[in-house]
C-alpha cells in the first residue's frame, strides 16, 4: 500500500519537474524541521537531474530565534535551476522573494577527506567564490513562512540561482562586506551585510559542508555553496535586479 508520505513526495517531485503548482503540504511533513529534512531527502531522491551544489536556507539568526531554530538547513541545488547573470525566469504567485548571496565552488578533493570542516582547513576546499542571485518560492499555493520546515520541505524553497564572475578564491573579511541589490523599475533598493548571514558566509559554508559529509553525500566533482542572504528575504517585483557585494562583485537577474 502506497503511504500518504510517498504519494505526496510523488505529487511535489512531479511539479518540481514540470514546474507546475500544487495544493499545500500536509503539515505533519513540514511543522517541524527534521520531518521536513526527511521529506526533502525522499523528494532530492526520487529527481534524476544533475545536482551542481547545495544552499543553505534560514540563515538569518534574528528569524531562527523567533522559529526556534538553533541553526539552519540545506537542499540539493540542480543544474537547471543554475543560470548566468543577466539571464530571466518567468516567475508565479507563488514565488515570493528574491536574495543576494556570496557562493563558493568547492574542490572534489573535499568527497575524499575524513574528519569534520573547521575554520582552520576550510580554505583548502575552497577553489573560487562569486556573488549570486537566489529567486525563492513553492511548487505550492501558499503563501508566508511560519517555519522553516516550510520552506525545507519544498526542495529549500529555491527556484533560480543567477551567478556573477567568479573570483579565485582569497581570505578577506567576509564578515563585513556591504551589500546591495535594486531594481529600478520595482522601486527597490535593499542594503545588507554578509555580517547577517548565520555569523558570516563562510560559517554558513562549513555548516553545509559538515551537512553532506553526515549524509555521506559524493558528487564527485567540483561543486557550488550558496550561503544564504545578505539582504534577507525582499519581495520580488518584475523587472531587471542588479546585486553587488563589495570586494566579490555583481551579478544581475531579469524577473518576468
Amino acid at each position: 500500500m502506497v503511504t500518504l508520505l510517498e504519494k505526496t513526495s510523488d505529487k511535489l517531485v512531479k511539479a518540481f519537474i514540470k514546474k507546475k503548482i500544487i495544493a499545500p503540504l500536509p503539515k505533519r511533513f513540514t511543522k517541524k524541521l527534521t520531518d521536513a529534512n526527511k521529506f526533502r531527502l525522499l523528494c532530492e531522491s526520487k529527481v534524476s537531474k544533475p545536482v551542481i551544489g547545495y544552499k543553505a536556507g534560514g540563515t538569518a539568526i534574528p528569524v531562527m530565534k523567533k522559529l526556534k531554530e538553533k541553526e539552519p538547513f540545506y537542499a540539493s541545488i540542480y543544474k537547471d535551476n543554475f543560470l548566468k547573470s543577466g539571464k530571466s525566469v518567468k516567475i508565479s504567485k507563488s514565488t515570493f522573494g528574491i536574495e543576494l548571496e556570496v557562493c563558493y565552488l568547492i574542490k572534489k578533493s573535499f568527497f575524499k577527506t575524513k574528519g569534520a570542516v573547521s575554520k582552520k582547513n576550510i580554505s583548502k576546499f575552497i577553489s573560487h567564490m562569486a556573488p549570486c542571485i537566489e529567486v525563492i518560492g513553492y511548487r505550492q499555493r501558499k503563501k508566508g513562512i511560519s517555519s522553516f520546515g516550510d520552506l525545507s520541505s519544498d526542495f529549500g524553497a529555491n527556484v533560480k540561482f543567477f551567478i556573477g564572475q567568479k573570483k579565485k578564491y582569497k581570505k578577506i573579511n567576509i564578515g563585513n562586506l556591504k551589500t546591495n541589490i535594486m531594481n529600478k523599475k520595482g522601486k527597490q533598493n535593499v542594503h545588507g551585510n554578509t555580517s547577517s548571514v548565520f555569523i558570516n558566509p563562510l560559517n554558513s559554508l562549513k555548516f553545509v559542508l559538515n551537512q553532506i559529509k553526515k549524509n555521506k553525500v559524493n558528487l564527485d566533482k567540483d561543486f557550488y555553496v550558496f550561503t544564504g542572504s545578505t539582504v534577507g528575504v525582499v519581495p520580488i517585483s518584475k523587472g531587471l535586479y542588479k546585486g553587488k557585494i563589495d570586494k566579490i562583485g555583481t551579478v544581475k537577474a531579469v524577473i518576468k
